[in-house]
């Protein structure tokens, strides 16, 4: 027998033994694809992270007790810088991945393009943070978010303001992305509702990064509010701006400044800063197991962390209740009103895939960290808002 005759005869018995050890072993498990797209570079990618973390812990506990119907779930990320273009195009590479459901966007104005696409394509989409009324009222069937509307956090913040802030003259500012300018038009709503107008409405470019000018013209028009729709990088330098200005106007916003990557940009000026958001569900019993393994990890679970977790628990507890991973049923069963418990406690969405009966909270700077506070218990001046 040639050397050569021996090698093709003890290759050919390893790969007899290779698949009777394939076939012992039985079937391969099958993997459920799902999509994750946030924001994981640019300003907002402390933002994406949340939605990562939330996400791939969710992923890792549902696969640890047997994944969906035994099969596990396997995610995919992709960076869309909260840019509507880039959103577009991730969008399309999932769906040539062929993903079944996608967790994100989280930008509204990445959402809200994306979701055409997923929308042609029969794919589920639920957003842990998209906040854009029209992410909803214009989505297709496939739809559903996890976050309270923006119209109702900004009519809630207006009514605040008028109400602890009588008679103070109030300002408008505003990063120009549809998102946020839409935040600040529900806000000046609210007041001119009530048959107030702002004193002061000003908007910028995303990525500015010198307040100096506006900050003065607010100081010069002795505004004691300011209501402030952008992203937190920009937040946080207006806020500095402000305080450097000469100006104690009380800064209220909405659930973008409620991150600790807040405080890293205003610094000392974030004290006092007023934020509306969900009720931090980090004290919900429901949350403590993950709050506690995140911590272990040396993660953190703040913003929409626990958002994104409960996000994939909803595609879980639909997928389980119906029995099948196809999307028009899954969304079907979660626009039905369903109620079913989560990491930040038992949620149902209604025909449009908003969420059924949002619980608003109030959260205030204090002492270099945000806290959930009690509206009522605050008494003006909450800031010293002399000029």
């Amino acid at each position: 027998m040639t050397n050569g005759m021996t090698l093709r005869m003890t290759l050919r018995h390893t790969a007899f033994a290779l698949l009777a050890l394939i076939a012992a072993a039985g079937p391969a498990h099958a993997e459920i694809l799902i999509g994750a797209a946030a924001p994981f570079s640019g300003p907002n990618a402390a933002l994406g992270e949340q939605l990562r973390r939330g996400a791939q812990m969710a992923v890792d506990d549902i696969n640890a007790t047997g994944g969906i119907r035994g099969e596990r779930l396997a995610l995919k990320f992709a960076d869309d810088g909260c840019d509507p273009r880039k959103a577009v195009e991730v969008a399309t590479g999932f769906v040539s991945d062929k993903v079944r459901a996608v967790i994100g966007h989280y930008c509204s104005g990445a959402s809200i393009p994306a979701s055409k696409v997923y929308q042609t394509a029969g794919v589920i989409q639920i957003s842990p943070a998209s906040t854009n009324p029209r992410f909803t009222d214009e989505g297709g069937w496939n739809v559903i978010r996890l976050a309270p509307r923006d119209d109702a956090q900004a009519l809630a913040a207006a009514g605040f303001v008028l109400d602890k802030f009588a008679g103070r003259r109030i300002a408008v500012a505003h990063d120009d992305q549809p998102a946020f300018a839409g935040l600040a038009r529900r806000f000046r709503d609210g007041l001119q509702a009530k048959g107030v107008e702002p004193a002061l409405t000003e908007s910028f470019k995303a990525g500015t990064k010198d307040f100096k000018d506006l900050a003065q013209r607010i100081a010069t028009a002795e505004v004691g509010v300011i209501y402030v729709a952008g992203t937190y990088v920009e937040g946080g330098l207006l806020a500095r701006a402000l305080r450097a200005a000469g100006s104690g106007a009380q800064i209220v916003s909405g659930d973008s400044l409620v991150t600790e990557d807040y405080l890293k940009q205003a610094g000392d000026a974030a004290e006092g800063t007023l934020m509306t958001f969900t009720f931090d569900p980090r004290s919900f019993p429901a949350a403590r197991p993950v709050v506690e393994r995140m911590r272990a990890q040396e993660q953190n679970a703040e913003g929409f962390t626990l958002y994104a977790y409960a996000a994939v628990q909803a595609l879980a507890a639909a997928a389980e209740a119906t029995g099948t991973l196809e999307s028009a049923r899954l969304a079907e069963w979660l626009r039905s009103g369903n109620r079913f418990d989560t990491a930040v406690g038992p949620v149902s969405f209604d025909i449009k895939g908003d969420l059924k009966d949002p619980r608003l909270a109030w959260f205030r700077w204090i002492e270099g960290r945000y806290v959930e506070i009690d509206p009522a218990t605050l008494a003006p001046p909450i800031l010293d808002t002399t000029p």
